[in-house]
């Protein structure tokens, strides 16, 4: 199979590059199946129901998220009755939404997504590699499912690479979100688990991680309260990791991260 995730799309530039770059990539990769985290898809703060049909209607067949999932308060309102968009799966128990889902790809093959937040300077939320785990016992690579990936909304790359180790092959890609800044350790384990630290995010990367510079170059000299954070509005880039699959076993052959727009250098596969 051939799969895309998308980093954070971080406001409308975000979501501007991906109505860009997104089709030509469908084509050109021939995908099966694409994710996007979709948390700081409103202004940088949470996602709508208006955004996510507008991120469907571009291709985006599955959206997660991360400790910006509600604030959007209307989103606590439509997750329920939208399988397609996911939460951390290790909210507690009774929190709307759900973070383990599964997908039907072109071909009859079964794809599931597992969204999950970091714990290292994050909110204390449920054990994530508890949580993946009792996913990962209902579904079995290759056998159940064609293929799994785990979007890790996480802040410390030492949790992120620690969770790549202990899924190593049993997942197809355990890629990171969250900190807005690509990583150069794209690789495939010795398992056979295709494995990023972060992706980084769709948006304009003449900024800090996504918003507007002026205060946030303020709130770091002076230590002193600002006004609300403003999402840059620049040309954004698109940021995403694409994977090739093996048919048979469900594990990776190919990882390779994308970039296209904006201000950084772009990495397009061959």
């Amino acid at each position: 199979m051939r799969i895309l995730l998308c980093g954070d799309i971080v406001g409308r530039s975000g979501r501007e590059a991906l109505a860009s770059h997104l089709p030509g990539l469908r084509e050109r990769l021939a995908l099966d199946f694409v994710i996007a985290n979709g948390e700081n898809a409103a202004s940088g703060f949470g996602i709508t129901r208006k955004i996510c049909d507008e991120l469907f209607a571009l291709g985006i067949d599955a959206i997660t998220g991360g400790n910006h999932s509600w604030d959007q308060r209307e989103a606590l309102g439509f997750i329920d009755a939208e399988p397609r968009l996911l939460r951390p799966q290790n909210y507690p128990a009774g929190a709307p939404g759900r973070g383990v889902a599964l997908f039907q790809a072109p071909r009859g093959r079964k794809v599931l997504v597992v969204n999950v937040m970091g714990r290292l300077f994050m909110d204390p939320l449920d054990d994530p590699f508890a949580t993946v785990e009792q996913a990962l016992a209902k579904h079995r690579l290759g056998g159940t499912v064609d293929a799994i990936v785990v979007d890790f909304h996480a802040e410390a790359t030492s949790e992120k690479m620690a969770m790549g180790h202990f899924l190593d092959g049993r997942v197809s890609l355990c890629a990171g979100t969250h900190t807005h800044v690509p990583t150069a350790d794209d690789v495939i384990f010795a398992g056979g688990t295709a494995y990023i630290s972060d992706i980084g995010m769709c948006g304009d990367y003449d900024s800090v991680i996504g918003m507007e510079k002026t205060l946030p170059v303020a709130r770091f000299r002076r230590k002193l309260p600002t006004d609300r954070l403003a999402v840059a509005r620049g040309e954004g880039t698109l940021a995403a990791v694409f994977v090739e699959t093996d048919d048979k076993s469900g594990l990776a052959t190919r990882i390779e991260p994308i970039r296209l727009g904006g201000r950084l250098r772009s990495r397009l596969p061959d």
